[in-house]
């Protein structure tokens, strides 16, 4: 039998303090629900760490410090009602920022999840009754009310002014052309093209946590992916390739930070003067342009990594072109069988 193993802690400045770290100390070790909010989170981290991504705990983690625990951080999560939720979802949604701006709705959902995964997960798998947060109802919204995208029109304007600093230029020619996330670029290395074939490969992503450069799994299982390649631009990553001094088959080709392309879009957006859109939005941007071309939901959800054809449906409406040509074509399908019945009618009285 291995030996009883003794948690000690010192520091407490009163007997009360030590008495209570005692407290939660035992309750977090039988999983008594009667612990604080805060003790069962960390419990909830400590099982997640091993599930999901580094990011995503960073993320959460976040989340969690700055915006769960301040407010049910000493409450027994045990006593915590849908009341309780009701309030804290209402400090939020009159909440402000540094620059006076609101919460925005997706934003607030974000953080809804986070809290409801929480007594989610102390409800499945540690005996809590009901989940509070279920109870309360949702706030704000999981998808935003408008997608920002650029016209191809609106991205070879921007373009244009990233010829200056050919990193920059094509960093964003692959994002617009590819729709591929911000993190799958960072991480593109001379051995994912194929230029025989005119293809790229992407099957990892990269990620800046605590100060250190992370190469990490894709998104999700979808993101592995094999992309097509217009001719045009495997000529220009050929040529930038090749102009990469002491460059191997394994090394990153963008030697940047997601700062430094947020910095130059708004360089580009201000020289050019598109309107402002996020560098994620270049995805969406790309997206809507394979839309105007008739490609298949099916065809645009492979090439872009979703999990399913719903989220590529979310575009549909990015390019309302597409709707006045639908109803157009309802109309003259409906004329022409009309037509033909009233031929077949006519026929038969002769």
């Amino acid at each position: 039998m291995g030996n009883k193993q003794i948690k000690t802690k010192r520091g407490f400045q009163t007997k009360k303090e030590a008495l209570a770290w005692e407290r939660e100390f035992l309750q977090s070790q039988s999983k008594d629900m009667n612990m604080s909010f805060k003790a069962f989170a960390e419990i909830y981290m400590n099982d997640m760490k091993p599930r999901i991504r580094e990011s995503t705990m960073e993320n959460k983690r976040y989340i969690i410090d700055n915006k769960l625990i301040p407010y049910f951080g000493s409450r027994s999560l045990a006593s915590i009602k849908a009341s309780d939720i009701i309030q804290w979802q209402n400090e939020l949604l009159n909440a402000r920022d540094e620059d006076g701006n609101a919460y925005s709705p997706t934003y607030l959902r974000t953080i809804q999840n986070q809290l409801s995964a929480i007594f989610n997960h102390a409800r499945r798998f540690y005996s809590l009754p009901v989940n509070p947060s279920a109870q309360a109802g949702k706030m704000g919204r999981q998808n935003a009310k408008e997608m920002h995208f650029w016209t191809q029109d609106e991205f070879l304007q921007f373009i244009e002014y990233m010829k200056v600093k050919p990193v920059s230029y094509y960093a964003f020619e692959i994002l617009y052309w590819t729709g591929i996330r911000e993190g799958e670029l960072l991480a593109l290395t001379p051995s994912d093209f194929n230029f025989v074939t005119k293809q790229l490969i992407i099957n990892k992503s990269y990620q800046r946590i605590g100060q250190k450069d992370m190469i990490t799994d894709p998104k999700t299982e979808q993101s592995n992916r094999t992309i097509s390649l217009p001719d045009f631009l495997c000529e220009e990553i050929q040529d930038f390739i090749a102009s990469l001094y002491g460059i191997t088959p394994n090394m990153r080709i963008f030697n940047v930070t997601k700062s430094y392309l947020h910095h130059e879009m708004d360089r580009g957006c201000k020289e050019s003067g598109v309107k402002r859109i996020r560098i994620h939005d270049l995805r969406h941007s790309h997206a809507a342009h394979l839309i105007e071309l008739g490609f298949s939901p099916v065809a645009i959800a492979e090439r872009l990594g979703h999990k399913g054809i719903s989220i590529t449906y979310m575009y549909a409406h990015l390019y309302p072109s597409k709707q006045y040509e639908l109803a157009e074509k309802l109309s003259e399908d409906r004329t022409r069988a009309s037509e033909k019945i009233n031929l077949t009618g006519d026929d038969e009285n002769v």
